[in-house]
């Protein structure tokens, strides 16, 4: 892997790294083939997004920005879901597992034991946020207005060790304008990993996929113009927890990244992958299922 800002070929239907003897040779690109040359193709940031419960279909007709930017940037073609409903696939993402939940109940009925993703991005001495929108206390273990806690994961996890992490780092998103989510982009302190979680409506579980494909514009739009983003420090990855029982739970996943231009990568991956994805960027083993699982990031050429 060519983890240095030197010209990388690749593929957009494998993603497979062509190498740089290959590059030097080149005379003629293949269709649809882009040279990076300007950013390193190894972010050490990765920041997910997750939307709810529609599968590729709808997504790409209905949300013409975000199929914009899995044009001009990449996606995975054939991304999965684990199961319904909604809070086994943020465990998943959060935990490497479902630990047998198969309802939406509060935090209060599944105190999970063990570590998070999180907490084992901050033991290994990097940092791990979570922004939830419409969230009005850190950490909150309860619905609130538009904000639900199944969309929160974090706050799943029992240990006081991870209690008091979440309690610390799992903080209300605040505004396209002002809070914590644009003061860390704008000052490029985006952490190692993190989640944005938007409110019901935003996230396309009350509101259509309209309202949601406005609401990642204006955040998008921030975060790449951002140093972590420009400096090709950080890649964000746009997920859907579940699909609307139409495509056997397959879902939309684009990954954004300076060094990545109209990849298509068409490797089976899933939940379990992307949840992977942060224990592998500390050198980490991969939590419970997670582990042994296709590197997320490696399919798309990014490590």
């Amino acid at each position: 892997m060519v983890a240095s800002a030197a010209v990388l070929l690749i593929c957009p239907v494998t993603a497979q790294p062509l190498g740089l003897a290959t590059a030097a040779r080149a005379t003629t690109l293949p269709a649809g083939v882009t040279l990076a040359t300007t950013v390193p193709a190894r972010p050490d940031k990765v920041l997910v997004v997750v939307l709810e419960n529609h599968g590729p279909g709808s997504a790409l007709r209905q949300m013409p920005y975000l199929a914009a930017q899995s044009r001009g940037y990449a996606r995975a073609s054939s991304y999965y879901a684990v199961r319904h409903p909604s809070l086994p696939n943020y465990l998943v993402l959060a935990g490497g597992s479902t630990f047998g939940v198969t309802d939406d109940r509060l935090p209060a009925s599944h105190r999970l034991g063990g570590s998070s993703v999180f907490g084992q991005v901050i033991a290994r001495g990097r940092t791990a946020r979570t922004y939830a929108e419409g969230m009005t206390s850190n950490c909150q273990r309860t619905n609130a207005g538009r904000y639900v806690a199944r969309h929160n994961p974090w706050t799943y996890f029992a240990s006081a060790t991870e209690r008091s992490r979440c309690l610390r780092y799992d903080v209300p998103a605040g505004s396209k304008t002002a809070g914590t989510l644009h003061r860390d982009v704008a000052a490029g302190r985006l952490p190692t990993f993190s989640m944005l979680i938007p409110d019901l409506c935003h996230d396309a579980h009350d509101c259509g996929l309209a309202t949601a494909d406005a609401w990642l514009k204006t955040w998008l739009v921030q975060i790449k113009a951002g140093p972590d983003f420009r400096a090709g420090r950080l890649a964000v990855v746009v997920t859907f927890d579940e699909d609307e029982h139409a495509s056997g739970n397959q879902v939309l996943t684009v990954v954004i990244h300076p060094a990545r231009r109209g990849v298509v990568v068409a490797r089976r991956l899933t939940h379990y992958s992307l949840s992977a994805t942060p224990s592998r960027q500390v050198d980490a083993v991969p939590l419970r299922s997670a582990a042994g699982t296709p590197g997320f990031l490696a399919s798309f050429g990014l490590r």
